[in-house]
């Protein structure tokens, strides 16, 4: 009986969440205020160049998030205001590659953890039923879930950031030995970045497309690359940076020090697959110390025992 209880319970509170989302949108409840009303007769002084817009993408949930639209702003922004690390979100954000802003992510977020209390209130109510677990434990089953969805999305967001950050150190050797070529041929800085951005493809070259692109719209090239640096946040390019903007400012030789900048990003891609290699050697004891020999062990000493039972 207790199990049927819970499960209508359960049944009820889903009802009510839906009723309250269906009053939650209703017009009389989110009166507009003075600034939604008058934001449509004025004309905005932001000025933006067409060649920093990217792809402009439509919602994040599709028809869910428009259902839902109020209630996850809502809730974003109230998690917002005791979220202390938002310029630290978007830093990150940034260094994956994406495009979405704090807000989105917190919201993809918390959809994740709503997915997982979803399922782990079924999960709990479902062995609830079956009296599988107790009260705790189907609370545990509960809240669990939530918990790690909401971890899992951040863990995957940092997996990205440490993926992209390889694929450019792997890239810069390539680019920083075509970027000397240019230059030692007596192209500018610029001109050789141009070049670089054009005739190769990869993240690095996407993001020295952005820093271009950047200085189009009438951004000295030094503080693009400023601005890059502080971006990927990559010890390597951070060093190639200041290497061109003090080419820039001094006009000092550039080719050798993107030549030794890149033998640099070699060495260390070395010294960390013969580290990897060590660390694989190490592992690929265990199997053979608990697997194999003790198998090559009774191979070689059942023989012996067969034949002496045998005999005697």
């Amino acid at each position: 009986m207790t199990g049927h209880l819970l499960v209508v319970t359960g049944v009820g509170l889903v009802l009510g969440a839906g009723l309250w989302l269906i009053m939650v949108r209703l017009p009389v409840m989110r009166q507009p205020s003075f600034a939604q009303r008058v934001e449509p007769q004025l004309r905005t002084a932001t000025s933006r160049s067409r060649l920093l817009d990217g792809d402009e993408s439509g919602p994040l949930f599709g028809p869910l998030e428009r259902i839902a639209r109020v209630v996850m702003k809502d809730a974003v922004q109230r998690l917002g205001r005791i979220n202390i690390s938002v310029h630290g979100l978007n830093a990150r954000l940034a260094q994956a590659g994406r495009v979405e802003s704090a807000l989105e992510f917190r919201a993809a977020q918390l959809m994740f953890a709503g997915s997982g209390l979803a399922a782990g209130l079924l999960l709990s109510l479902f062995l609830l039923w079956q009296g599988s677990v107790n009260l705790m434990g189907a609370v545990f089953l509960t809240l669990a879930p939530m918990l790690g969805g909401y971890l899992l999305y951040d863990y995957l967001l940092s997996v990205r950031i440490q993926r992209r950050q390889a694929r450019m150190l792997a890239e810069f050797p390539a680019l920083a030995e075509l970027m000397a070529l240019a230059v030692g041929a007596g192209e500018s800085a610029a001109s050789a970045l141009d070049r670089v951005a054009r005739s190769s493809s990869g993240v690095l070259s996407n993001e020295f497309g952005t820093v271009l692109m950047q200085t189009r719209t009438g951004m000295p090239l030094v503080e693009a690359l400023n601005q890059f640096s502080e971006r990927v946040n990559v010890p390597a390019l951070a060093r190639f940076v200041d290497g061109i903007s003090v080419a820039i400012n001094r006009g000092t030789p550039l080719a050798d020090v993107l030549r030794a900048q890149a033998q640099d990003v070699r060495d260390v891609a070395k010294r960390e697959l013969m580290e990897a290699a060590g660390r694989k050697e190490i592992g690929m004891m265990v199997p053979l110390i608990f697997g194999v020999l003790p198998l090559t062990v009774v191979f070689a000493v059942f023989p012996g025992l067969a034949l002496l039972q045998f005999g005697f």
